[in-house]
Formats: C-alpha cells, sequence, structure tokens
C-alpha cells in the first residue's frame, strides 16, 4: 500500500454540524455506499463522509486501487463494477445513503445503453435493499435545448434513479472548479499557452462555475434531506460568468494578461476538442464531453437547493476564489484527486498476461539489465519518481516527440504528468502510461494509455546484487495486425536510442542519491 499525505478537515461548526451523520434506530453509525469512490469527486467525498461520522462502504473494479487513498484501510472494499447485478446486491445490503458518481467519459459507441443499464442495476438494487436514499451528481442543462449525447446521458441516469422507488436527491452541476478537475485545468492550460485566444462561439455563452468544495457541502447535506424528497435540484456558485470571463478571471488570479479572445464559429465540437487536446494536457476523448456541455448557457433556474441543504455557513464560493484555492493547491505536492485517474478507453484493459502465456503468440520485448553500486531502495526511489517533472531518464527530445505524436491523433501525450511527485499507485496516470502494478521496493509495471496498433507494457524492477543491486527493464508489446508489426519496427529506433540511456541514467540518479528534476 502506497500511502497519500493525509487529508486536513476542519471541524464542523455551526451550520456545518448540520452535515454530520444521525445516528441510526440502533445508534450505530448510518452506512454509506459510493460508486465512483476513486474517482475525482468520490475520492475527495469518501473522507469527508468518514470525518463526518459515516460507515462507509466503496465499489470498486480494483480494491489494490482504493488502498491508495490515505483512507483506503478505513473503508469497506467490494470488488465489482455497477453493470454486475450480484455485486451490485451485494453491496446495498444495509446501506442507508447511495452515492451514484459514475459516468461513462468514453466517446465510443454504446455508452449511453451501458450508462443506462448500470443506472437501471443499481436501481434496482437499492430498491430491492431498502436503501434510504439514492444522491446523484448530474450535470446543469438548460430544460428547452438539444443536449450533448455526455450530458443527455446524465439527464437518462437522472431520471432512472428518481423512477427507482427509493428517494432520490439529483444535484445538477455545472463547471466543477478545483485542483485536478478537467474543467480548471482547460481553462488554466487554455489561458496559459495562449496570448490570443481563437475559440469557439460558444466562450459567449453563460455558465455558472461552482468550487469543488461547495460540490461536496451539497453531496454531504443531500444525505439528510426529508425522507420524502425525490426531485432534481440545480446546484451552482454565486458567479454568473462567460466562460470567456471565466479564462480572464483565470488570468487575473495566475498574475497574467488578460487574453483577447476572438469566438470563430468554424470550431465545431470535435475540432474544438482536438484543440483543446493539443494545447492543453486534457486528451479530446475528455475534452469532448466537456466542449460538447457548453454548447449551451447552463446556468441555474432556481434556488430550490436551499431548502433543502442551506447553503455553507462562509457562502458558496466565488469564481475568482475557487481558481485562488486550485491554484495553491495545484502548485503544491497534495493534489487529493485529479482528472488523470479518469479511464478514457469505456473498458476495462486486460493487464500484462504472465510469461509462460505468451506461448504462440507473437510478442516484442526490449529487455534491459545492469548492475549498480546503489542499494536496491536507492533505485527503488528512482523508480518510484519516474515521469512528469522528474522525466524518463533519456532523450527529453524524443519523449517530447512521442508525446506529441500521440497528442495529435487523440491520445493523452506527455502532458499529463503524475499526480504526486514523490508516491505512486496502482491506477496513477505516469504521463502516458498507467500504473498497473506495484510491488513496493521491487516491482512498477506500467500500461500505455498512448494510441498504438497493439498493447504496450514497461515494466521496472530492482533486486538486491551482491553489495548493490540490479536493475531490470522490459518493454513489451502485443503487435495487433500488420500495423502493429510495422510500428514495432518504426520504433525499434527510437528504443534503441531511449532504453539503453533510460537504464544507465536511472542507476546513476540512484548512486548520486538524487532524483532529478526533468531536464
Amino acid at each position: 500500500m502506497v500511502e497519500r499525505g493525509t487529508v486536513q478537515l476542519s471541524a464542523p461548526t455551526g451550520r456545518e454540524e448540520a452535515l454530520r451523520a444521525q445516528p441510526r434506530a440502533d445508534g450505530g453509525a448510518p452506512r454509506a455506499l459510493v460508486f465512483g469512490g476513486t474517482g475525482y469527486i468520490g475520492g475527495r467525498l469518501v473522507p469527508r463522509l468518514l470525518e463526518a461520522g459515516y460507515r462507509v462502504r466503496v465499489l470498486a473494479r480494483n480494491p489494490t486501487r482504493v488502498a491508495t487513498f490515505s483512507w483506503g484501510d478505513r473503508v469497506d472494499v467490494v470488488q465489482g463494477d455497477a453493470a454486475d447485478a450480484e455485486v451490485v446486491g451485494e453491496a446495498t445490503k444495509d446501506v442507508d445513503v447511495l452515492y451514484y458518481l459514475v459516468h461513462s467519459m468514453s466517446a465510443g459507441k454504446g455508452f449511453e445503453e451501458a450508462d443506462r443499464a448500470a443506472a437501471r442495476t443499481v436501481a434496482a438494487a437499492a430498491a430491492a435493499a431498502s436503501v434510504g436514499r439514492i444522491v446523484y451528481l448530474g450535470g446543469l442543462h438548460p430544460e428547452d435545448a438539444t443536449l450533448s449525447p455526455h450530458l443527455r446521458s446524465r439527464v437518462e441516469v437522472g431520471r432512472i434513479l428518481l423512477d427507482s422507488g427509493v428517494p432520490t436527491l439529483v444535484l445538477q452541476a455545472g463547471v466543477v472548479i478545483g485542483s485536478g478537475s478537467a474543467s480548471f485545468e482547460m481553462v488554466r492550460h487554455l489561458t496559459e499557452v495562449l496570448p490570443y485566444m481563437p475559440a469557439p462561439k460558444w466562450v459567449r455563452n453563460r455558465i455558472q462555475p461552482i468550487a469543488v468544495r461547495d460540490v461536496l457541502h451539497y453531496l454531504l447535506g443531500a444525505a439528510r434531506v426529508a425522507p420524502d424528497v425525490n426531485r432534481a435540484v440545480d446546484v451552482g456558485g454565486p458567479d454568473v460568468l462567460r466562460y470567456g470571463q471565466m479564462m480572464n478571471g483565470y488570468a487575473v488570479e495566475a498574475g497574467l494578461p488578460q487574453r483577447p479572445i476572438a469566438a470563430l464559429p468554424v470550431f465545431t465540437p470535435r475540432l474544438a476538442s482536438h484543440w483543446v487536446g493539443l494545447v492543453t494536457p486534457i486528451p479530446s476523448a475528455i475534452a469532448r464531453p466537456l466542449v460538447e456541455s457548453l454548447q449551451n448557457d447552463c446556468v441555474m433556474k432556481n434556488h430550490d437547493v436551499d431548502a433543502l441543504i442551506p447553503p455553507p455557513e462562509a457562502g458558496l464560493t466565488p469564481y475568482r476564489r475557487a481558481v485562488d484555492l486550485a491554484l495553491g493547491r495545484v502548485r503544491g505536492d497534495d493534489i487529493e484527486t485529479s482528472w488523470q485517474d479518469a479511464d478514457v478507453s469505456g473498458v476495462p484493459s486486460d493487464p500484462l498476461p504472465n510469461d509462460p502465456d505468451w506461448a504462440g503468440r507473437l510478442v516484442f520485448t526490449d529487455e534491459r539489465s545492469t548492475h549498480t553500486t546503489a542499494s536496491p531502495q536507492a533505485v527503488w526511489t528512482v523508480i518510484e519518481g519516474i515521469g512528469g517533472q522528474n522525466g524518463w531518464y533519456s532523450s527529453p527530445l524524443l519523449w517530447a516527440v512521442r508525446g506529441w505524436m500521440d497528442r495529435v491523433v487523440g491520445g493523452v501525450g506527455l502532458a499529463r504528468g503524475r499526480r504526486s511527485r514523490s508516491v505512486v499507485g496502482v491506477g496513477d496516470a505516469l504521463d502516458f502510461w498507467r500504473v498497473e502494478a506495484i510491488e513496493p521496493g521491487h516491482l512498477l509495471r506500467l500500461r500505455a494509455e498512448m494510441k498504438t496498433p497493439g498493447s504496450a507494457w514497461l515494466e521496472l524492477k530492482v533486486e538486491p546484487d551482491g553489495d548493490g543491486a540490479r536493475y531490470e527493464q522490459r518493454a513489451v508489446f502485443f503487435p495487433k495486425g500488420l500495423a502493429g508489426r510495422l510500428y514495432w519496427l518504426g520504433v525499434l529506433p527510437f528504443h534503441g536510442l531511449i532504453f539503453p540511456g533510460m537504464a544507465r541514467r536511472i542507476t546513476a540518479a540512484a548512486e548520486q542519491g538524487v532524483v532529478p528534476a526533468a531536464p
């Protein structure tokens, strides 16, 4: 298990005391079940539920991923996903409040039906288990407009849950501003990278952003609303802005000149998402749902939520204050959750098969091994910190070129970085890799999320070796068709330059006892 910094939560006072858990009839603490507990919002909600006095159960495809959070050993974990009726049935037993914080980020066909099917499974299980309340975080949207596929899907999921027979509160939020949120990172990088902003016409649309801390306030409060409440309500911050104003509001808080913005009618959502993918770390697969949701004004229709969940005692967070708070977190190394951890494929990836299972299959490998006088722990420290600001220990230019090639074809590229500079856990993103397995002090296995005609992994290992250590490095590629074979042949020169130098510099850094910053 990899421990992250403990989340610091202030003690509730005044109105915040109303968010604390009410004991059950038997005197025990109420149980909350969280779907999406390792996501951007869920990963921040869980520790606050624990702080408020709830017993928390998390449903997750990979329990190892839960263990990477500082609160991972304080929750019950059920392995599975929302589409598995048997698993969901077990997870919903003895649950007082169910938080449904999942939705597909896939741009592929069939995601809407998959979202509906999962929602129906959860709704049926919650009703059968007599769950006390469902809370769903949906999307703020106008009533009289054609919605994007992703926003339309979120509305449909909300309706399915409202029709479940279980009292449900759907909180409909717009752009969420917080450290690590995709919406905030899109604003941040567009503003910082471009001194002049050619933009789609939606930069003139009116938006009501909300700080992530206020989203969490409403989610906590939703567990305490009256049992007869079964409806959707809008939530938003105190400011209504145009998207261009949001960008320039960010510029002011970041100490940058305000940017001239030209709204151009030629940018379709597809073109705009590719543009965002090229100039920001947000890959087009995630950018497209965000861009599509901005095609219409997204402003609260009313403030009915105030009668159900009073605003925070200090008031809702103004936009520029939310930006300032997010910037403070971004500059440090303590981001709780991030868009980086979102699965953009829409389907779980197969893990690297064991070596004996390769029999009869075409597989390409590049293997390096070297002895070092550094201790195994010193080598591991370098391995654990690889990627992001620390770089990849060989030819930054070639790695940058490979990252840009990936961005051009719609991949995640290198700019995604890593959440923490010093610690890593299963499920974390490291540039265009995803941590698939980790054995602290011994093995780090990364699965490629770059666009390739096949499946690729990179393994970094360290073993004791006499008075020092042996560093082992292996790249594995399973080609798909002729394109995969040609791809491997095309990158062989790249590997010949990258991988030998990578092994040398990792062991050299370990011998020097430092983890150098990216060149």
